[in-house]
């Protein structure tokens, strides 16, 4: 097999000897992820327990209308041993049983190398490695073993389990059966009634043999589905098991896709490898010189899964159409799509410390295809080919995502396309929109809002229940208005020349918006801003980060003498080891843990759970304020590293708990707390 990577990035190694203490729990904690730039993906625990119903060896993302499909859902391993004896490697667990770890004992280290993951177990003096990877745009994944050291023949036997269903079905879903299992010429395919590709398996070396069965596995038990308030226990089907005997040294793999079979005879699994080690290297070698650090560069790939061809074929044609190529991003694994408000927001850290401003201008042209009324998609639902649009801040969120393109590459070109867009936007908002967006002619400031909708980034919602409605107009809604503004008026100056009635238009409204938002949110009493004013209940005083998007915009809507108390009232309040609350302690709908059941978690999501990808702005905030403390910024970065090191392995999550010890939540991989971490921290580099 490939060697690891040599010289951008060192392994990150785990420890697995668990202490008594804690036992085997870190295993079943600590997930693992690997992508295919389709949003398809495989993942698990270390321990190889599925508690999810997204863990799985092969999630195929299928074109709409199908979307992300689950397909092979485990592979038992066992090893038959020289002297009779058996070992299960991968484990399991049961309604009403402990988790069954047979294989734990034999794991002597879990690793990522180049961001792929590495399991290493010892038998009895016998060295097992095993690999998995999935080629770049193909819905295809490898299982890789080697074998070193046994005393004699060793055989490996393989069993797959699958469970064909939608990407966000539950466990409990019935097994789509029944399951249709053809052997031709050594190619196994396995067929299930509708509209799901076949799924393939091709085994390589040692001359495997395959021994069917065709049993149901029952009473499979996912213990995070059941903690989240979700059914917990489902059924996978089984075909039998493909054998191998090995000699003393030998390697096998196994791979599986819904791919044709050209495709998946094109590469095996070794070539696979190579090909996307190779990959992930040119990522790390295209990067900036200050994301090449140890840091940096596990930041670089933990970026590349969110950047994905989507699977809606319209967006392909017209990219092709014009010779482009369509791309979005995935706003987190393993349950989000491509949402518009996180794609704007992360672009910047997704692509240009990445080196990758090509495909941010893809992006870009994607969204701007499906501007519907001055809005562009607040996300596109699994499988549909048409976006929801009930979003207030992710239009202006692109005004933002396209300046630090801009910034970075100086395409003008593409700036000159998108310049007529952004000002049917400004006008669509000017003059009232969709969901209640409109601006309020009396003091310029935008409002927003709409019975049942939630339009902010503080979006949750339980049936009819808005947590955070934030209806009227919100600080941050109004500190990303009058940055559009003011990028608008100077983009129009700079194509149009001086005195542009466009231009002086913008910047008009925009100062119009500035003075009102100095008169109307600042909260004396606390010396910090209003979160919403005007709003259903009036001016509310609640203490969150949405005031610091005043402060870290390209151009700031707060009076530059009040950016010092409202750093420190963010400082004093919110801010944490891994990003900031979003609610003060002490307001009476603070919640200092996000777990539970939906309702539960939806009413803690903004309610004080800490978000990691607010640290971005925070940082972008506190450098305005003290623009030579680089190495005072960095230090806010400096709780991220430890934590690659837990719940998804090599990326940074979603959400953690208000307080210590700010356990993970939410998704394992988020693409804007990825993004923004991975932006300042080559921002905050050493000079």
């Amino acid at each position: 097999m490939p060697e690891a990577s040599t010289a951008i990035v060192p392994d990150l190694v785990h420890e697995v000897k668990t202490p008594s203490a804690a036992g085997f729990e870190p295993l079943l904690t600590r997930e693992w992820l690997v992508t295919n730039g389709l949003g398809g993906y495989a993942s698990g625990t270390v321990a190889g327990v599925a508690t999810r119903r997204y863990h799985a060896l092969l999630i195929a993302a299928l074109p709409a209308p199908l979307g992300r499909t689950v397909t092979l859902c485990q592979l038992w391993e066992r090893l038959r041993l020289p002297d009779g004896r058996q070992v299960q490697l991968g484990g399991v667990e049961r309604v009403g049983r402990a988790p069954e770890l047979p294989g734990a004992g034999f794991l002597r280290e879990f690793r990522l190398e180049t961001g792929l993951p590495v399991w290493h177990y010892e038998v009895l003096g016998l060295r097992l490695e095993k690999r998995v990877v999935m080629p770049h745009r193909q819905n295809t994944v490898h299982v890789l073993y080697r074998i070193e050291g046994a005393s004699g023949p060793v055989r490996l036997e393989l069993e797959p389990a699958v469970h064909f269903r939608a990407h966000e079905a539950e466990v409990d879903a019935p097994l789509a059966g029944p399951y249709s299992l053809s052997v031709t010429d050594g190619r196994y395919e396995l067929t299930v009634p509708g509209n799901c590709p076949p799924l393939r398996f091709r085994p390589q070396g040692a001359e495997p043999t395959f021994t069917v069965t065709g049993r149901k596995l029952v009473e499979m038990y996912y213990r995070l589905e059941g903690d989240r308030g979700y059914p917990a226990t489902g059924e996978m089907w089984s075909p039998g098991w493909f054998g191998f005997d090995l000699p003393g040294d030998g390697e096998v793999a196994l791979a599986a896709a819904t791919e044709s079979w050209e495709v998946l005879a094109a590469l095996n699994s070794h070539e696979a490898l190579t090909a996307e080690l190779e990959r992930r290297e040119r990522l790390l070698g295209a990067a900036v010189p200050a994301a090449r650090d140890a840091i940096g560069a596990e930041l670089v790939l933990a970026a590349d899964p969110f950047i994905i061809t989507p699977g809606r074929i319209e967006d392909a044609a017209r990219a092709h159409a014009a010779g482009e190529e369509a791309r979005t991003v995935i706003a987190g694994y393993h349950w989000f799509t491509d949402w518009g408000r996180d794609t704007m927001i992360s672009l910047a850290g997704l692509t240009v410390p990445t080196g990758r401003c090509p495909e941010a201008c893809y992006i870009l042209r994607t969204f701007a295809h499906h501007m519907r009324d001055g809005l562009i998609p607040n996300l596109f639902p699994e499988g549909d080919r048409k976006g929801l649009y009930h979003t207030a801040d992710a239009t202006l969120w692109f005004f933002h995502a396209v300046e630090g393109y801009v910034q970075a590459s100086g395409d003008q070109e593409t700036l000159a396309l998108l310049l007529p867009i952004f000002i049917d936007i400004a006008e669509h908002h000017l003059a009232g929109t969709r969901f209640g967006i409109r601006v309020d002619p009396k003091d310029g400031l935008l409002t927003q809002g709409a019975e049942g909708y939630q339009l902010t980034w503080m979006d949750a919602k339980v049936g009819d229940w808005v947590v955070t409605p934030r209806r009227g107009k919100a600080v941050e809604i109004n500190a990303l208005w009058y940055n559009a503004l003011m990028l608008l008026a100077g983009w129009l100056t700079a194509a149009r020349g001086e005195g542009d009635p466009d231009a002086e238009k913008f910047a008009r409204h925009a100062a119009q918006a500035r003075e009102s938002f100095n008169q109307r949110f600042w909260y004396e009493p606390g010396g910090y801003l209003y979160d919403v004013v005007d709003g259903e209940s009036g001016d509310d005083p609640a203490c969150r980060p949405n005031q610091v998007f005043a402060i870290s915009l390209d151009h700031p809507v707060l009076a530059p003498e009040r950016w010092p108390r409202v750093l420190q009232v963010v400082t004093e309040r919110l801010l944490t080891p891994v990003g900031l609350r979003s609610l003060a302690p002490g307001h009476p709908d603070y919640k200092p843990r996000y777990d539970g059941d939906l309702r539960s978690r939806d009413a803690a999501y903004h309610q004080g759970t800490v978000w990691a990808w607010l640290i971005g702005p925070f940082v972008d905030a506190w450098l305005r304020v003290h623009p030579e403390d680089l190495a005072g910024a960095r230090r806010f970065l400096e709780g991220f590293v430890p934590h690659l090191q837990e719940a998804g392995v090599g990326s940074i999550s979603e959400v953690f708990d208000a307080e210590s010890p700010y356990k993970p939540r939410g998704c394992i991989a988020q693409a804007w707390s990825v993004a923004e971490v991975l932006r300042c921290w080559v921002r905050t580099a050493p000079k």
